[in-house]
């Protein structure tokens, strides 16, 4: 039974969809000013991964992930870069897409952008001011009065009255509370625009994404998710926005990722420790970084360094040995003991808010059981190698030539490779023969070639140090 944590709640609650077998994930995307960093590649890769689950227990899944490709930062940049705005987040959209093949996030069911829900936004602006929960400032802009939803604050769990919302004091002068935000922004000279019944504008940032999830998805939504950082204020404003305009709105399960800290400290451009995930590729194995970003529960922090980094190539090496010489092509027709005792350990932690730490330790443990069986019973051993797959399909690894991504990954040429192979195999005839002075030396010309070997009662393994 899949429990999920819930923000709204601050506990897990077990899952219960809309509807029986169809269900609905909508993620806020990003905001097209700038190179994907690597607090993108965390959070989408996370939801990737669970959409990838929802749908291997049988849900229908339709997973909307949008993309904002209207606010300040895109103007300022684009006007930096003398570029048609258009033209700008195009080209940041296919670096984009580009960065997530490559670690190799799947495209949602649909990806829709702001600027093609300009209808939809102002039809909604509409109904805010017509329900009185939206004014028109002095200056133009439609905002949205705070005070009058109720319940503000049940997501982020703050108290209305003791809310301070930091704003120029420009800002304030034509905001009834400083909590109020902007719906639709009167744009400035040489800004993009659009026509709207309160003059050429453009839409606020939260507006949009209850315009595109009511015209993606509709008022009945199972799953909301994001990074912990638009917890407050882009998720609260748009929640409340959506419970006034539409109120059948239904939001099940608010999801959040936790922050991704660099050395221990806060990433910033400002702190020289801005890390984008094309930096992440021109120094490690792609796969080597998505299993790097699933390597702690998805709501916890995630410490980038380069050592945690080498411990996932070492932890992938670990798994690809093992899938080594198995045919998952030839397996039993029946599932062993074993395979299921995987399959339920594999479940139970998904279930528990897609524990996938827990996870790791599962397939380590069928790595470990792959090796003992290798020689005993070939059968079996491919039996758990097919199931670890399988889940490493789930999870978006594992699904390479293990000696193809152990030659890639380590750079090793085939003549070493081969003289690694040879003096394996003369350890382990050492060893079956209790030559243990023949077997040291052996062990120690690996040394030299910087190999590790491993050895469990039938033969020695090696990996790269």
């Amino acid at each position: 039974m899949l429990k999920i944590y819930n923000s709204i709640s601050r506990k897990k609650e077990t899952f219960k969809p809309i509807y029986k077998d169809k269900i609905s994930m909508y993620v806020c995307g990003v905001t097209v000013y700038d190179t994907c960093h690597i607090g993108h590649a965390r959070t989408f890769v996370i939801f990737d991964v669970i959409s990838r689950y929802l749908r291997y227990i049988g849900y229908n899944l339709k997973y909307v992930r949008n993309i904002t490709d209207i606010d300040d930062k895109i103007i300022k940049r684009s006007k930096e870069k003398n570029q048609n705005i258009k033209y700008f987040t195009d080209c940041i959209i296919k670096n984009m897409h580009e960065d997530f093949c490559s670690i190799n996030i799947l495209p949602p069911n649909s990806e829709p952008r702001a600027t093609d829900h300009i209808v939809e936004i102002i039809q909604l602006i509409k109904i805010l001011i017509e329900n009185d929960y939206a004014y028109i400032a002095d200056n133009g802009d439609v905002i949205f009065e705070v005070k009058k939803c109720p319940n503000y604050g049940i997501l982020s769990h703050q108290n209305l009255k003791n809310l301070h919302v930091t704003i120029s004091d420009e800002t304030l002068k034509i905001k009834r509370n400083s909590s109020d935000f902007v719906l639709w922004k009167t744009s400035k000279k040489h800004e993009p625009y659009w026509n709207s019944p309160w003059g050429n504008g453009r839409p606020g940032w939260h507006i949009e994404c209850s315009a595109m999830i009511h015209k993606e998805i509709g008022s009945f939504l199972d799953i909301h998710g994001g990074g912990s950082d638009l917890i407050f204020p882009h998720h609260e404003n748009e929640f409340a926005q959506s419970i006034c305009a539409h109120k059948n709105t239904v939001i099940n399960y608010w999801m959040h990722s936790g922050m991704v800290m660099i050395e221990k400290k806060k990433m910033s451009k400002s702190l020289g420790n801005f890390l984008t995930i094309k930096d992440l590729l021109s120094n490690n194995d792609p796969e080597s970084i998505r299993y790097f970003l699933l390597s702690s529960h998805y709501r916890s922090t995630l410490n980038y360094s380069k050592s945690n980094i080498y411990n996932a190539n070492i932890a992938l090496e670990r798994l690809y040995t093992s899938l080594l010489d198995t045919d998952t092509n030839n397996i039993l027709s029946e599932k062993s003991r074993l395979e299921i005792n995987f399959d339920d350990r594999f479940r139970k932690a998904m279930n528990d808010d897609f524990n996938i730490p827990e996870v790791y330790s599962v397939i380590f443990d069928m790595a470990h059981t792959i090796n003992r069986f290798k020689k005993k019973d070939k059968i079996l051993a491919n039996t758990i190698a097919f199931k670890l797959r399988k889940i490493g399909d789930i999870l978006g690894i594992l699904q390479q030539d293990p000696s193809k991504f152990l030659q890639k990954h380590y750079k090793i040429s085939i003549s070493i490779r081969d003289e690694i192979n040879n003096l394996i195999q003369i350890r382990n005839k050492a060893r079956k023969l209790k030559n243990w002075s023949d077997a040291d030396i052996a062990r120690d010309k690996l040394n030299e070639l910087g190999i590790i070997v491993e050895d469990d009662l039938i033969k020695s393994t090696w990996r790269y140090k």
